[in-house]
Parts: structure tokens; C-alpha cells; sequence
């Protein structure tokens, strides 16, 4: 993997160029990704580069959406960009070449720590990047698909967690009905119109797709999205509320206490960025319903991605998204069943804070029928 990525940085460069030191960043489980100290060579370059390697049975997919994104983000101006920047690829080797973002702090270590007010920062920061990227990627879609269709013949605008999210909500009933839940259909509507928001909604823009903690990074130049793999363009009421379901799960206990505070600051924070370009959201009851009727689509997904399957064999697992069983890589994912249960407490919480009963009732309701399930 070093030696390719010095092959492909010699001919990029016309000179040789040698990596050294690799350093194993862990990756995702089916990625491989590495920090390697650059030598000497007579292209400038940073002291240190990243490489990730897709394997070879990979879903060929995977690899060039995430090129095309990185491609997309390169040409963003340097404050909206959301993460590294593009060095060099090799599509048939599935190898990246990217800028090292340094160590910084990650988000998860922030959010697992005591201190409310820097948490808060944190947070603030998180929702502002998220919003930059928003309002600076509006009305790219063209390009983003552009780049996707020159990268491979084949390649499509696939959303893989738009899929799975759509099949969870099929299987809603029969799951529902085994839990002993009413179904109303006031709650079937909000989830199928979440579920719209993948291929259309009114605030396109471009996401990374998974923008939960455990993939961001703060250092010197702010909040960092370090991973576009499944990154494309999506309705960005989406990713606030994966943002919001996600940093409620990594809280610990003492900043638990302060979910709804900083789940509050988080979406202050990116309303202030984007309300310009998207002004509805100034409005609190227009900008509450449509977090909450996202919220509501993230917190059953991950709920159906526990539950049992159902008698025909439809439930929404992981060989159901991808042979390399995407699902657990995803910061949305738990197997813990009380984080399921706190996630459900919390949305009926936001559901009252913004006086949605509909929303409220059912949330409660089922967070109820789950802890009596799961936990006694």
C-alpha cells in the first residue's frame, strides 16, 4: 500500500518520491488507512500524507463516490472546505493519497470528557462547520454528479443509508405491530417524507454522509469530516439530525444531563450559518418540525437495525446494505439497547420542548415498549 502510494506520488511528481514511518490509523475495519512521513523529492509537499486503500471485493461504488467527493470538496473555497484535501488516486488500485489533518482532538473524546462549557464549544463548532459546508455547497449538484459520472462507467448517485432508511420504514409496521405499538398514520407520513429527503428536498447540499462524531476531528483549523466514503448531495435537514442522534449517544453521564442544552446549541449553531440562504428555517416551528421529523427517521433505523427479523425475511440487516456489512460502520449503529431507549426518550423530550404531540406520543410509546422489552 506505501510502496503504491509512492509509485503514484513519483509519476504525479516526475521525480521519485519515498514514504516512510507508516503509522496504522486504524481505518474502518474494511479500509486501510495509514499516516507515512514524506522524504525528500522535489514536489512540495506536507511533512506527513494519509493513504487509505479500499480492498479489492470492495463495492467499486463506495471507492468513487468517495473520490468524487473529495474531487468536489478540493474546489470549495478553504472555509467551507469540511475536511483533507485530494493529493493523488488511483481508482484501480481503490488508493487515496490525502492531506493529514495532524492529531487534534476528536469529537468523541470531547464529548466523552466533564466540562459542559467546552463540550458546548465544541458542539457550537461542529453545527457552524456543518452549516458552512451547507451554504457553500447549495446549487453544486451538477458538479458533484458530473465528477461522479466521470470517475467509472456505472457509477450512480446512490445513498446507501438512503436505502437502508427507506426499507426500515417499510418494515414498520409488521415490527411495530410485534411491539405492540400503534402505528399512526400521521407518524407513517412524517417518516415517509423524511425518507423523500435523500433523492429531493428544499436544502440540498453536499454531505459526507456519516457526520457523527466519531469522524470529525478539531485541530488548529477547526472542525475537520474526515471520512466521504458514501458522500453525495442530500437534503441537509438529514445530516443536522444524524448530527444531533449521534451526539446524544456519545454523551457520558454527566454531560448526559445536558443532552437537550447541547442538541440546542448544536442546531443554534447551524441555523445561524445556513438561515441565509434557506430563510424558512429562520422560523423556530418550520425549523422543529423538520429536525424532528429527520430525528424521528435516524432513531428508528438505528431501531430497526436491532429488532429481529420479521417471518419473510425482511428486516433491515447488514447483508441487506453490503456483503462487507456497511451498517457498523456507521456512528449511527448501536448494539447497545439503552442507547436506543435514551434516543427515543430524548426525541419525545424535543418532540414536547417544540409542542409536536405526534411526534411526543409515539416516541414515548415506543421507547416504553422497548425498555420493557429489552431491559425488564
Amino acid at each position: 500500500m506505501v510502496r503504491a502510494a509512492e509509485a503514484l506520488l513519483s509519476h504525479r511528481a516526475a521525480s521519485p518520491v519515498t514514504l516512510a514511518d507508516p503509522e496504522d490509523l486504524g481505518g474502518s475495519g474494511r479500509t486501510v488507512v495509514v499516516r507515512a512521513r514524506v522524504g525528500a523529492n522535489l514536489l512540495s509537499m506536507d511533512r506527513t500524507l494519509v493513504i487509505k486503500a479500499l480492498p479489492a471485493d470492495e463495492d467499486p461504488r463506495a471507492f468513487h463516490r468517495e473520490l468524487a467527493s473529495y474531487k468536489y470538496a478540493n474546489a470549495l473555497p478553504n472555509e467551507s472546505r469540511p475536511g483533507p484535501q485530494l493529493i493523488a488516486s488511483d481508482p484501480e488500485q481503490r488508493l487515496l493519497v490525502l492531506t493529514d489533518l495532524g492529531h487534534g482532538r476528536s469529537m468523541e473524546s470531547l464529548l466523552s470528557g466533564t466540562d459542559v462549557v467546552e463540550t458546548s464549544h465544541a458542539v457550537s463548532a461542529w453545527g457552524q462547520a456543518l452549516g458552512r459546508m451547507h451554504a457553500a455547497t447549495v446549487g453544486g449538484e451538477g458538479d458533484y454528479l458530473a465528477l461522479l459520472r466521470h470517475g467509472a462507467r456505472g457509477s450512480d448517485n446512490l445513498d446507501i443509508l438512503g436505502e437502508a432508511a427507506i426499507r426500515a420504514v417499510a418494515e414498520a409496521p409488521a415490527q411495530l405491530t410485534r411491539l405492540g405499538v400503534d402505528y399512526p398514520d400521521a407518524v407513517c407520513d412524517r417518516l415517509s417524507a423524511a425518507c423523500a429527503l435523500f433523492a429531493d428536498g428544499d436544502h440540498r447540499a453536499f454531505s459526507p454522509s456519516d457526520v457523527g462524531p466519531e469522524n470529525i476531528l478539531l485541530n488548529d483549523d477547526g472542525v475537520q469530516f474526515m471520512d466521504y466514503e458514501w458522500g453525495g448531495f442530500r437534503d441537509a435537514m438529514l445530516d443536522v439530525a444524524y448530527a444531533v442522534v449521534t451526539l446524544g449517544t456519545a454523551l457520558t453521564p454527566s454531560l448526559a444531563a445536558h443532552r437537550g442544552e447541547l442538541q440546542t446549541a448544536m442546531i443554534d449553531a447551524w441555523r445561524s450559518e445556513v438561515v441565509g440562504i434557506w430563510p424558512s428555517l429562520g422560523h423556530d416551528r418550520e425549523c422543529s418540525r423538520k429536525i424532528l421529523t429527520t430525528r424521528l427517521l435516524w432513531t428508528w433505523l438505528s431501531t430497526a437495525w436491532m429488532l429481529p427479523p420479521d417471518d419473510d425475511g425482511l428486516a433491515v440487516e447488514a447483508t441487506h446494505i453490503s456483503p462487507a456489512g456497511y451498517v457498523h460502520d456507521w456512528a449511527l449503529h448501536t448494539n447497545d439497547p439503552r442507547v436506543l431507549v435514551a434516543r427515543w426518550t430524548a426525541l419525545a423530550a424535543a418532540a414536547d420542548r417544540a409542542g409536536d404531540a405526534v411526534i411526543g406520543e409515539f416516541a414515548t410509546r415506543l421507547g416504553a415498549a422497548l425498555q420493557h422489552t429489552w431491559l425488564g
